[in-house]
């Protein structure tokens, strides 16, 4: 079984510790994404688990085993970089084929798992080819294919989709999710970009500076966001915050408008709300004066701020809208779409 243990886990380099003991437990065939900005320590998690980078302290377990001191090569893993890392010099098949090689596998299986995996990737027609006779998308395929003739325990992918255009990286981003569920092999995927992570993780592991801020299913760390930094990352647009004081089952904003809540907590809290789950209302509570629309086709965006407040806020709304600069808008959210945190530590208070 191919489950993976991360305990304890940190780094550093000298005196400066970039991963402050992460911890998690992925699971026989899931499909974990590390997501987060960048500098946030995500690829270097990555490394450590394929042996590239050393452990300060803590434990990486694949199965039964702790792997801090083995090899890369001896850990059964397989990885896919960013920048595919193809040697020029070799055809499609010799790249596919090299590792297999180097592992003296016999020539009748090095062929079999080669023609096994450009068929499941639909790169047959390109064995003979060179990396340079290949487009972006036909590369990532070979250094995918390079990954699974390796028949590994753990499939780990760096940022493998950022080098490719918007509309290749949708079309590529489905099919590493089809052929991970085809293989069944367990999976940590790195991207910086959310709308990646939500789209092909089982479970998504948000960092932010070295810590895990949640680690949960991305409905969860969509709809229960465990954190400020967490709620402002997860999600497209970002979600709103308006600073406000709770008292007596209710949230009194800065600019006088009070909303109902149902949360027990009183004294400064932040208020948290998508764009996306504003309503249109006439007569709404929440007033926003608009500064630009953003026509996108099929929702329009609309910038502002509340009224009465310097806050910045953004309204997603269904097809196009005609909202100009200097318009008044007036909007309800629904009770259970708000979000409060903390004012002093960041962190979600139910």
């Amino acid at each position: 079984m191919a489950n993976i243990k991360l305990n304890n886990l940190t780094k550093s380099y000298g005196q400066t510790e970039v991963l402050h003991q992460i911890n998690g437990e992925i699971e026989h065939g899931e499909f974990i994404v590390i997501v987060g900005p960048s500098g946030c320590g995500k690829s270097t998690l990555l490394r450590m688990v394929a042996g590239l980078e050393t452990v300060t302290a803590g434990q990486v377990s694949i199965g039964d085993k702790i792997i801090n001191d083995l090899e890369p090569a001896d850990r059964d893993i397989a990885m896919v970089f960013q920048n595919y890392a193809l040697y020029p010099h070799m055809t499609v098949e010799q790249n596919m084929a090299y590792g297999l090689k180097i592992r003296k596998l016999p020539k009748t299986e090095i062929r079999r798992r080669v023609n096994e995996a450009a068929d499941i990737l639909e790169i047959g027609d390109y064995l003979k080819r060179k990396p340079r006779q290949l487009s972006g998308g036909q590369r990532q395929r070979v250094a995918m294919g390079r990954a699974i003739v390796r028949d590994p325990q753990v499939f780990l992918f760096d940022e493998p989709l950022s080098n490719l255009d918007a509309k290749l990286r949708v079309q590529m981003r489905l099919e590493i999710r089809k052929l991970q569920r085809r293989l069944g092999v367990t999976s940590i995927y790195v991207t910086h970009d959310q709308v990646e992570a939500m789209t092909l993780g089982d479970r998504l592991m948000v960092l932010n500076d070295g810590v895990v801020e949640q680690f949960g299913t991305p409905i969860e760390v969509y709809e229960k966001p465990a954190s400020v930094f967490v709620a402002g990352f997860i999600g497209s647009p970002s979600m709103n915050f308006i600073s406000a004081i709770a008292k007596n089952g209710t949230l009194e904003l800065g600019n006088g408008v009070i909303l109902a809540s149902n949360i027990i907590a009183s004294g400064p809290i932040i208020l948290g709300i998508r764009p996306e789950h504003l309503v249109p209302k006439r007569g709404g509570m929440l007033k926003m004066d608009v500064d630009l629309p953003e026509q996108l086709g099929a929702s329009t965006l609309i910038h502002g701020c509340i009224s009465g407040l310097d806050t910045p806020f953004t309204a997603s709304l269904n097809g196009i809208q005609t909202a100009v600069s200097g318009d008044l808008l007036e909007f309800d959210v629904p009770t259970h779409q708000i979000h409060i945190f903390s004012a002093e530590t960041g962190n979600r208070i139910s």
